[in-house]
């Protein structure tokens, strides 16, 4: 495991979203506008040009309804949220490299191991995910989408790889892993009667990540207490 320095202040989500939230110039933007800090969407360039307030937030039953159908490129942040995301990256990306090292160093507090290959990999306890918790990490959204009140977003970091296909998208194997997991961890846990009534998962294909060398998949969860939340993540 990484052993975390000290809080990075300067760096904290929180730091940049409050400078976005407040800034006064609602059309101003963190970055040139013919290089952003990763690929923007037309739908992405569309929210740079919102308030928050000309912005309406994803309620349950639209999400229900762009992850059930596929749209997931649909899934936006309040406007301010987005430009605060761009300026992070930008930041993170000239003091950690990459947003990727910043989340080990500072949020998973995980070490890579050496590759001769460059690519991303951890010592690990099982090799089927989610079989150890040592294995996986739950952490709160740093950067959640746009949300309707009571709605929290939630990330699971896993140190191995699930099954993908085409576009990096989960194959059954994958899809059943996951759910199992979802079903254990989340909805066992908050007593769901009716499968998404409070719980919501899915996995971003490739093209939508924005950490792509860090296998996750985001769970959406409703009416849930903070001290269920950090149990979840293991603070409590």
């Amino acid at each position: 495991m990484a052993q975390r320095l000290g809080i990075d202040e300067a760096s904290l989500p929180s730091v940049f979203q409050a400078a976005w939230k407040s800034n006064p110039d609602p059309t101003a933007l963190p970055f040139p506008r013919a290089d952003p800090p990763f690929p923007l969407t037309p739908l992405d360039w569309k929210q740079l040009t919102l308030t928050d307030a000309q912005f309406t937030p994803h309620s349950w039953e639209h999400l229900h309804t762009l992850i059930s159908s596929g749209q997931l490129d649909k899934l936006k942040r309040w406007p301010s949220a987005l430009k605060a995301y761009l300026a992070w990256t930008a930041h993170v990306k000239e003091k950690y490299g990459s947003a990727t090292a910043y989340l080990l160093q500072q949020r998973l507090l995980w070490q890579p191991l050496e590759d001769v290959d460059g690519e991303l990999k951890f010592e690990i306890c099982d090799q089927t995910p989610f079989a150890d918790d040592r294995d996986y990490k739950v952490l709160r959204n740093d950067w959640p989408y746009a949300l309707e009140p009571g709605v929290q977003h939630i990330v699971v970091w896993l140190k191995g790889r699930l099954s993908v296909g085409e576009n990096g998208a989960l194959d059954e194997e994958g899809r059943k892993l996951v759910d199992r997991f979802v079903d254990e961890k989340f909805r066992l846990s908050l007593g769901e009667e009716r499968e998404g009534s409070r719980v919501i998962w899915f996995k971003n294909t490739t093209n939508l990540q924005s950490v792509r060398s860090l296998e996750h998949v985001h769970v959406l969860v409703r009416d849930v207490d903070d001290e269920m939340l950090e149990r979840w993540s293991g603070q409590i």
